[in-house]
């Protein structure tokens, strides 16, 4: 598994998805399966994650960077 970090670029409460710009700007769309398989309630615009990717290059989960 994969991971790297990103800022929340936009979310939506509703669906829960957005999209993610990684560092060197590439942006990244999450659907609510990787969302809600972070346990997380909400997302800030701005704020830093960590993409957790599968062995097919999948991304699966969002987490805070500090979280396990």
């Amino acid at each position: 598994m994969n991971a790297m970090q990103g800022t929340v670029a936009t979310f939506d409460p509703e669906t829960r998805s957005g999209s993610l710009l990684l560092d060197d700007g590439t942006p990244v769309a999450f659907d609510r399966a990787a969302f809600d398989a972070s346990g997380l309630r909400l997302l800030r615009l701005g704020q830093r994650v960590r993409l957790e990717h599968d062995a097919e290059g999948r991304l699966h989960r969002i987490a805070i960077p500090t979280m396990p």
